[in-house]
């Protein structure tokens, strides 16, 4: 049994959720996302909630049953409150800045990386050493935090380059004489 799949989802104040067939559907203040979920689980709205059930108790069903209530979950929070990562950038020199809606980055390279934010994305840099990425979808802004990261992921001796705020880098011992 799925302990997080047992919960419904609920519906905050400000969000309208709709459930046609298998497609979910949410409208909030910050916008409009759509989830289809999986034919071997049934979803049906309760009571100011989104019930998710599975439809037999099949193995497949049942793995299938939380990730939806949960993905059900994200769109629902993306709509009331968005999502946000923040990464902060280590290294002598290492620095960002926004040109338009062009991401500037300085990573010790020969050359500046640039990075165009994607649709649904907003990027803003409140200093030169940190970078906050937010937006709607959990998975696009997870990804597009991850593909900043990748530029110059951070390295174990010195710690420099990129790393997420709550990330912790385990460092290694250099050279003994």
């Amino acid at each position: 049994m799925s302990r997080i799949g047992k919960k419904p989802v609920p519906v905050p104040q400000g969000v309208t959720a709709s459930v046609e067939g298998q497609t979910v559907t949410a409208k909030g203040p910050k916008g409009e996302l759509k989830f289809v979920v999986n034919d071997e689980v049934l979803v049906k709205m309760e009571d100011g909630g989104i019930a998710v059930d599975p439809r037999d108790q099949s193995k497949d069903a049942r793995s299938k049953w939380g990730m939806s209530r949960t993905q059900i979950q994200n769109i629902v929070q993306g709509v009331s409150g968005g999502f946000e990562k923040r990464l902060e950038i280590n290294g002598v020199g290492y620095r960002a800045a926004m040109q338009g809606k062009r991401l500037q980055l300085s990573l010790g390279y020969s050359h500046e990386v640039h990075y165009e934010a994607p649709e649904g994305v907003t990027i803003t840099v409140p200093k030169p050493t940190e970078i906050v990425v937010a937006g709607v979808d959990k998975q696009v802004v997870g990804q597009v935090a991850a593909e900043i990261r990748e530029f110059r992921s951070p390295e174990p001796y010195k710690g420099k380059g990129v790393k997420y705020a709550d990330e912790t880098i385990v460092r290694k011992e250099g050279k003994k004489k």
